[in-house]
């Protein structure tokens, strides 16, 4: 920052800040003769620029104008449609501001959230500062060059990273292609954007002003890099410590006496401060000086299944001569992490004193172009909450922003943060040691307050250069004192990455070595519906380049292979339709056995599981719970079943019952039921368990005994009851016998189960509730049922939406509640239409105020031509 000679404030309370996310140009900066000066004057007409979009990148803007196509649909990203010369584009943007008349007598200061990959900033035809690498802010004191109550003009001259380098297509004939590449020695940007196994090259690597800007004010001391940081005496949770500390810097040109102040709760403290002129000092609070800060009966923050995402909220502010000079609002929460056990030389992440398994999902970037707001990105976490996941792995840092970090705060996901260099094979260290660890710096003090974070980790699948590995340590010293420093993501500790990411059949899943896995994942179809939405018409009943672009093809995922593997398990593919609904069953089997085979050796070893990937980057066949458009598949809910806090499961390598108690707390008098269903829906066998779980440990109820007479494809349902009688969990799975235990063709001799159903509407505060019920009146067994909300008139699909449960198999007789929940503008003001479809699923009709259900025709295999939905190279 810069100081100023400004007036001391006349307001006792300080003015708002005021977000710059309106009037926005943009041009291509080879088309500017005018040097920056200029283009920050009132008397500059822009000619020919195009709107652009703020927060947002320059493609983004250039699609919104209609300049490019939208890029994740089909091939559009080709370079014969959008050129990779936007990747080494400056641009400039520019804006017309008002400042406020509340700003009269302050500071005024211009904040930049983000910018990839440099800037250089005017504002009324002066230069005031510059930025470089995606993570930085800029902060800069306009004073000077502004008056409350006028406008001013805003230039910023965008200059895309050093080195871009050269992207590889995605197709059939070659794959995938090799992951990353030069632009990785630019440290600090977007480096996933040249292309990666899930995601093409984004053709302007997403340079522009991709967070926001905004106006603030103060008087002459400002208050920076708040940290606090909270202990517990455990095993006690009875009470905490608290402590706060914040730097005052005084921008003035005179010495400054004044208080720093702060509260939270029913909890304040303050202390007196001189602050030479242009200098600063660090201010500290602790229960030893400050009683207040040692609280009793604190409300704690637990991740996700483990207790309430309790936070507070401290506000501190800076006042001179009793008026408000500079204020801070931080989120915290307490809680106490720890990183070993006595019992264990690996990762074990404990929360207040608790044992927490890790069940997470990798981000390799929130969306491919970064058009992710607030309320998308909220629905991205919030299912993964729904899917009982308690963490969320930024890989290489690709995630970062305030927004994530708050939601996930909210979500009880725990964030295993990562700084900005691949695996050492995908791309060289970084060249410029002293951007990369000013980005570093910045990351840390802007979210370091987060409780949601628990480690941080220099780099993906390799160790750091030395240089860096000692700066950061020094930095950690220096600026976190409590959370782990994690070298590497793929050693130390017990972690262990590297996949494997295709699929796998389910007691593959049980078979490893490593503790703590931060990398491990499989093909996820979406939705028929979703396919249909991410390219045309032609592509659908083909595997070519289109499918290829949106990252099924060879390559770790193993998108070549995988078609095979769907006929010679579940019986030969008819269309697209068929494929997608066997798919379903591919990936519930493989995503529940991914977790549930770590579960079967709960802290002994495992301490930790992350999927490659929970979050998709661009429209994808591969590594995701959910779609880009956030229609979730059958691996969430697979995922939601497995992770259960307390759950029961059969161990699909050894045939043995398990019970996994994740709480930390015993299970006891708790009882379990088992049922073998023939494929005709007749029970061959059952069989009753007392059960008493110990906490934080799986336990065996004993090995199936499997009865004669089996038929060659049969099913086993698991039920657990506590001692209440309550159903704390149930399962379901199909199986083949053990001489051919890959042969599950013979699910394609059941016949279609018409479901009985019934719903009720309920419209509470803004979202719109429904609760569908689904009977089994036959003798047979009803597969995989889905259920997809619609709006009735137009047929589309609401999104996001949350279910209960999905993706479900119901035995004769038995019935199911599915809740869904949407926002009702969602719905604009139109009734609802639940869809219904499945392995072997029909649905009777019903209707209720507001909603009808049915079936989802589209979904039928029959309702589309048999194509054999073969490869490119099948048809040339």
């Amino acid at each position: 920052m810069a100081g100023g000679s400004v007036a001391s404030a006349a307001s006792s309370s300080l003015p708002l800040p005021v977000t710059i996310g309106e009037g926005w140009q943009l041009q291509d900066a080879a088309k500017v003769q005018e040097a920056g000066g200029a283009i920050a004057a009132a008397k500059f007409k822009p000619q020919g620029w195009y709107t652009a979009t703020v927060p947002g990148t320059v493609l983004t803007s250039l699609v919104k104008n209609g300049i490019y196509p939208e890029p994740l649909y089909g091939e559009n990203n080709r370079p014969d449609k959008i050129p990779d010369s936007l990747s080494r584009t400056p641009y400039w943007y520019r804006t017309v501001f008002k400042v406020p008349k509340a700003y009269a007598g302050r500071h005024v200061w211009l904040n930049f959230d983000g910018i990839n990959f440099s800037a250089q900033v005017w504002v009324n035809g002066r230069q005031v500062g510059a930025m470089k690498g995606a993570f930085g802010r800029g902060i800069f004191d306009i004073s000077p060059d502004v008056k409350a109550g006028k406008t001013a003009v805003l230039a910023v001259l965008v200059s895309p990273q050093p080195h871009p380098g050269d992207p590889h297509e995605h197709t059939i004939r070659d794959g995938v292609g090799k992951n990353g590449g030069i632009t990785a020695i630019d440290g600090p940007t977007f480096l996933s954007t040249i292309g990666w196994d899930w995601i093409p090259a984004i053709r302007d690597r997403d340079t522009g002003i991709w967070q926001k800007v905004f106006l603030s004010a103060s008087g002459p001391v400002v208050i920076k890099d708040p940290l606090v940081t909270t202990d517990l005496p455990l095993p006690k949770t009875d009470s905490a410590d608290v402590a706060v500390q914040a730097r005052v810097e005084n921008v003035s040109d005179q010495s400054q006496k004044g208080v720093l102040k702060g509260s939270f709760g029913d909890v304040s403290f303050q202390q007196s401060v001189k602050v030479a002129p242009h200098s600063s000092q660090v201010v500290s609070f602790d229960p030893k000086t400050t009683a207040s800060l040692h609280v009793v009966n604190p409300k704690l923050w637990w991740p996700n299944g483990y207790g309430p995402q309790n936070l507070q909220q401290l506000h501190l502010s800076f006042e001179v001569e009793g008026k408000a000079s500079d204020s801070r609002d931080v989120s915290f929460g307490i809680r106490k992490f720890s990183y070993s056990v006595p019992d264990s030389e690996n990762l074990t992440i404990s929360v207040n004193g608790v044992r927490v398994f890790i069940r997470g999902g990798n981000w390799g970037l929130d969306e491919a172009m970064k058009r992710n707001p607030r309320e998308r990105l909220e629905a991205q976490i919030r299912m993964h909450q729904v899917a009982n996941l308690n963490m969320i792995r930024n890989w290489v840092g690709q995630s970062t922003s305030e927004d994530f970090y708050e939601l996930c705060d909210k979500y009880g996901l725990l964030v295993w943060d990562e700084f900005f260099q691949p695996n050492p094979s995908d791309g060289p260290d970084p060249n410029d040691f002293d951007t990369y660890m000013a980005n570093v710096r910045e990351k840390i003090l802007r979210f370091r307050n987060h409780p949601s974070i628990v480690l941080w980790c220099a780099r993906n699948e390799g160790y750091p250069p030395k240089e860096i590995d000692a700066a950061l340590r020094t930095l950690m010293a220096e600026l976190e004192p409590t959370r782990l420093y994690q070298a590497n993501s793929a050693d130390g500790r017990g972690v262990n990455s590297h996949g494997p990411y295709h699929w796998r059949t389910p007691r593959e899943f049980y078979v490893f070595n490593e503790a703590f896995k931060t990398e491990i994942g499989s093909v996820s179809v979406p939705t028929l519906e979703s396919i249909h939405g991410m390219m045309p018409e032609k592509d659908w009943e083909t595997i070519n380049d289109d499918w290829a672009e949106h990252d099924f093809a060879k390559g770790a995922s193993g998108g070549d292979s995988y078609p095979t593997m769907i006929a010679e398990r579940y019986g030969k593919v008819a269309n697209l339709a068929d494929f997608v609904r066997k798919s379903q069953l591919a990936n519930y089997e493989a995503f529940r056995a991914m977790y549930e085979g770590r579960n079967a050796k709960l802290f002994h070893p495992t301490t930790g599981i992350i999927t490659w990937m929970s979050n998709p980057a661009q429209p994808s066949f591969v590594w995701q719970l959910y779609h880009h458009d956030l229609e979730p598949n059958s691996a969430l809910f697979a995922v939601k079943k497995a992770a259960e806090p307390v759950h029961i499961q059969l161990n699909e390598s050894n045939g043995e019952v398990e019970v996994i108690n994740n709480l930390d707390v015993p299970l006891e008098k708790a009882r379990a039921h088992l049922s073998i269903y023939n494929l005709d829906g007749t029970v061959v066998y059952s069989q009753d368990y007392d059960v008493t779980a110990v906490a934080s440990l799986a336990t065996s109820l004993g090995v199936v005994e499997w009865p004669a007479g089996l038929s060659a494809v049969h099913f086993v349902k698991l039920e657990l009851w506590d001692a209440s009688g309550k159903l704390v969990s149930e399962n379901f799975y199909w199986r083949a016998q053990p001489e051919h235990q890959d042969d599950l063709k013979a699910l394609g001799e059941m016949p279609t189960v018409t479901l009985d159903s019934k719903v009720v509407r309920r419209d509470v505060g803004g979202k719109s509730f429904f609760d569908v019920t689904l009977h089994n009146p036959g003798t047979q067994i009803a597969l995989m049922a889905h259920v997809q909300l619609r709006r009735k008139r137009d047929s589309e699909r609401v999104l996001p939406v949350y279910y209960s449960d999905n993706y479900v198999s119901l035995v004769p007789n038995e019935s199911r509640t599915i809740t869904i929940e949407a926002a009702t503008a969602e719905l604009k003001g139109e009734a609802a239409l639940v869809l219904v479809d499945g392995w072997n699923v029909g649905v009777s009709p019903s209707s209720a105020s507001g909603v009808d259900i049915g079936l989802n025709v589209g979904a039928q295999v029959d309702h589309w031509p048999v194509t054999g939905l073969p490869t490119i190279s099948d048809v040339k």
